[in-house]
């Protein structure tokens, strides 16, 4: 592969060429010229070039674009030495030394595209937008995305709002201050725009979710001095919610994260409510991925933070699914991009499954989730037996808070297998090709096992293998009538809602029916041999 020559230099230094000697004619010139003028002449001609230097200074700025996607450019915020309005130099913010974190081992790292998938370098490359010179200074402009819902979807998508010009954030009065000369935007009558930056649309959720406001003012003189300035763009995101559960970590969290700022390759500064010092803690390894700079509590710092990019909230697609989209997903990223983006940040060294077969004589690998509360496989032992009478090298393990070293049990093996769950999440960490084997507990589960986990696995071009339980092996049946509508008419149970669904459904346990199950377990054999 050539080299980029898009720094390339000239190696011939700038000025006349060696044959071209003005040097002594021009000194004899000024020999005949009295001293006196001669000294105004220097002045002058000195002056004239420091003017002219500042100008095309000023002229030829060099100029960052981030978010192509709505036309909203970002001119690279002013260094410290700037005048901003306050009595003190305010500081720059420094990168975070994150150097531990990277993948040197990584056998899909490239070091000329940091953080980002390979797949979408070619159109970030091309992104004519990517060149465009940045907004002035004093230009302001605010767009907000509240379209968010998509047909056979229910969940719809909170609101998202993407600034540029001169943002100031205070995490104290939980405030976004826009200096917005013209007023326009989507402000009502006091000149604000309220959102609750949570990526989930949650009714019952997003009254715990601290609201934050952008508040339009008419000039610089009427918002709070800066006490921080920020060179890269800010999002200002909330990690409330179901949080702690592995399945909304990625949807309602990591995954829009993902796709809201991998195009900016750590360049970024993410602002945290509601923040959880555990829940930082543990994925760690991800924000670091994400961001060059450490995360600000938006809860408790006393700063007043200046930006000339912002995002309040996240985009999001559906749960463990990423799909083209002009305004959420213009680098058209998907779950491959995120699977890689997942294995490089926790340095997972699998991309793909053994290649079965007598000539290579690998054994498959069948990683077993167990769990200890609702939906257990009640004969976890037998299914793991005839797995290993099967062929596979069996290893049974239960989810816990311990997310890499999860993630590196995952990637090692070739078949994850698991009761419907957040468990199933897990197959983020799979290597593309392997296979997924979801048992769907009984109640007309079809919509979710397929929205949830199959599509996903699809997306994520995994092999994808599910098994319903009938009747006979769930053990409804030891609490409920053969004639209850829990089994006549499960359809019943999903008109009444989750609190129904929570506790009848996800509530059962089950005992797979060897017999009727093993066909599927040689589905799984046979999808790693196509």
């Amino acid at each position: 592969m050539a080299s980029s020559t898009a720094y390339s230099r000239p190696s011939k230094p700038p000025g006349p060429s060696a044959g071209d000697r003005r040097g002594p004619r021009l000194a004899k010139e000024l020999g005949k010229i009295e001293p006196k003028k001669l000294g105004i002449g220097l002045v002058a001609g000195c002056c004239l070039a420091l003017l002219t230097y500042l100008s095309f200074a000023r002229l030829f700025a060099i100029y960052s674009p981030v978010f192509d996607s709505s036309a909203l450019v970002l001119r690279n915020a002013p260094p410290a030495t700037t005048t901003v309005p306050a009595t003190e130099a305010t500081p720059v913010e420094q990168k975070t030394e994150v150097e531990e974190q990277k993948d040197v081992t990584d056998p899909e790292a490239d070091p000329n595209m940091a953080n980002i998938p390979e797949v979408t370098r070619k159109d970030e490359q091309e992104d004519p937008a990517a060149t465009k010179p940045a907004a002035s200074a004093t230009e302001a402009k605010i767009t907000c995305d509240e379209n968010g819902v998509d047909e056979g979807f229910p969940y719809a998508r909170p609101p998202v709002c993407e600034l540029t010009g001169d943002i100031r954030i205070s995490p104290k009065e939980k405030t976004m201050y826009f200096v917005n000369p013209s007023g326009a935007g989507p402000f009502d009558a006091n000149g604000e725009k309220k959102i609750r930056p949570f990526a989930r649309k949650d009714d019952f959720l997003l009254p715990g979710v601290v609201e934050v406001t952008i508040k339009s003012v008419s000039s610089a003189e009427a918002a709070p001095e800066c006490t921080r300035r920020h060179d890269v763009p800010v999002v200002v995101f909330s990690v409330a919610g179901y949080t702690d559960n592995f399945f909304h970590d990625n949807t309602d969290v990591l995954i829009p994260l993902f796709l809201t700022t991998a195009h900016l390759k750590g360049e970024v500064q993410l602002l945290i409510t509601n923040f959880k010092p555990w829940w930082v803690h543990k994925f760690t390894p991800l924000l670091k991925k994400l961001s060059n700079y450490d995360v600000i509590n938006f809860d408790k710092d006393e700063g007043l933070h200046c930006f000339r990019v912002g995002h309040l909230g996240m985009y999001r697609d559906r749960d463990l699914i990423i799909s083209p989209h002009p305004t959420r997903n213009p680098h058209n990223y998907s779950m491959v991009d995120y699977n890689r983006f997942l294995r490089r940040a926790f340095a997972l060294p699998r991309d793909s499954p053994a290649v079965l077969g007598e000539e290579t004589g690998a054994t498959p690998k069948m990683l077993i989730i167990e769990r200890k509360g609702t939906r257990k496989l009640l004969n976890l032992r037998e299914v793991s037996a005839m797995c290993e009478e099967l062929g596979f090298t069996v290893t049974v393990a239960e989810a816990g808070g311990d997310v890499r070293g999860f993630a590196e049990r995952v990637n090692a093996a070739d078949v994850l297998l698991a009761v419907h769950g957040a468990g199933l999440t897990n197959q983020i960490f799979l290597p593309t090709g392997a296979v997924l084997v979801q048992i769907v507990p009984w109640g007309k589960m079809d919509w979710m096992a397929t929205n949830f986990y199959g599509q996903p696995a699809r997306d994520m071009r995994l092999r994808y293998v599910e098994y319903y339980v009938s009747e006979e092996e769930t053990t409804l049946k030891d609490k409920y009538p053969r004639d209850h509508y829990v089994f006549m008419n499960p359809m019943r149970i999903h008109g009444e809602g989750w609190p129904a669904i929570a506790e009848i459904i996800m509530k059962q346990d089950v005992m797979v029916n060897m017999t009727r199950f093993k066909p599927f377990l040689l589905k799984a054999l046979d999808e790693l041999q196509e």
